[in-house]
């Protein structure tokens, strides 16, 4: 197995690769080092089979996109990521081979809803939920300290304490550590309560990352368009969100109007989509919306994509552009499906 970071830098990206077979994944690329991972797999005669993100990240740009397109290489994320353009989702559990290389997705939320940490040939790749002498931030984009503290304690902790810990960021010029030694030492979590570790997180004050409102959306929304607006992080707080059971009652009676943000082929894909619902693709709804909804601005309008994410971002549109009696559907067609609720295909 061949296992290194390449960018030597806080941010950290890993090629993992199989020498018998030379093929290749790269964990939380760098959109900036494209030209770096590119020219290393030719070096080494490595073929890039997969490319994965551990969570969507709020502090760079995510090259998997781009990665795909040049190689081929399949998207893998976890099933709660709110990006379209994974072209593998995987849970808690699931096995990622290249070549004859086994890695275990771990399911280890907190740090965001769809983070996941990767276990396998004695090293745990473990994303931003677990750093070295540290752990991530839980308190944006979705996160929680008491699901943060859950995943490393009854996830990450199980693990042989020989284990080499692999994280996303270090800002102390920390490679690797174990996790015995993070279970014996690590400041944040050792010795501590669950009660102790969220009320000691929930102290903390973190500033944003600086370049958030260029990243954070764009790699949930998989849309790179310099003309594109996103809504502000206040404005997405102040979206009204719904849960599927009220969303149920709603439609039952007749009340909303249901808007389908997702892409085409997710309208139509495994997850199906509400009856009734009308499709506008979140890129297109700035320029759709007054004519395709505008006879409907008085009307109660329900926001719908896959985790719940892009379909914030649309409802905050919305309302910047006058339509006052807009919600979000929490959870997305995720929640709606996990909970048995009625879909088209």
């Amino acid at each position: 197995m061949i296992c290194t970071e390449l960018n030597r830098s806080k941010c950290k990206t890993y090629l993992v690769a199989c020498e018998d077979s030379h093929r290749a994944l790269l964990i939380d690329p760098l959109v900036e080092n494209i030209d770096r991972y590119l020219a290393l797999l030719a070096y080494k005669k490595l073929e890039l089979d997969a490319v994965l993100d551990t969570h969507t990240h709020a502090d760079h740009s995510t090259a998997v996109t781009t990665l795909a397109e040049l190689t081929g290489a399949e998207i893998i994320m976890h099933r709660k990521a709110p990006s379209p353009r994974p072209t593998r989702h995987v849970d808690d559990g699931e096995d990622i081979n290249i070549g004859s290389i086994a890695l275990k997705a771990l399911y280890t939320p907190g740090h965001t809803p769809d983070s996941i940490s990767l276990y396998g040939e004695g090293r745990v790749f473990t994303g931003d939920v677990l750093l070295i002498g540290g752990t991530g931030r839980a308190d944006f984009a979705g996160g929680d300290a008491g699901d943060q503290y859950d995943a490393i304690t009854r996830k990450l902790f199980t693990l042989p304490d020989e284990t080499i810990v692999l994280p996303a960021h270090d800002y102390r010029g920390n490679t690797e550590s174990t996790i015995g030694v993070e279970k014996q030492t690590n400041p944040r979590i050792a010795g501590r309560s669950r009660q102790e570790y969220i009320d000691l997180m929930n102290s903390l004050e973190f500033p944003l990352p600086q370049k958030i409102q260029e990243v954070l959306q764009p790699n949930q929304t998989a849309i790179d368009d310099d003309k594109m607006q996103f809504p502000t992080l206040s404005q997405l707080n102040d979206v009204r969100q719904l849960d599927p059971q009220r969303v149920r009652i709603e439609i039952n009676a007749g009340i909303p109007v249901l808007l389908d943000v997702r892409e085409p082929e997710e309208y139509s894909g495994e997850l199906g989509h509400i009856p009734g619902s009308i499709l506008i693709p979140l890129k297109e709804l700035p320029g759709r919306a007054e004519s395709e909804l505008g006879a409907q601005r008085d009307q109660p309008i329900i926001a719908i994509c896959r985790a719940g994410v892009r379909s914030t971002t649309a409802a905050a549109i919305l309302i910047a552009l006058g339509f006052e009696n807009v919600s979000n559907l929490k959870g997305g067609m995720l929640d709606w499906n996990d909970q048995g609720l009625a879909v088209e295909r």
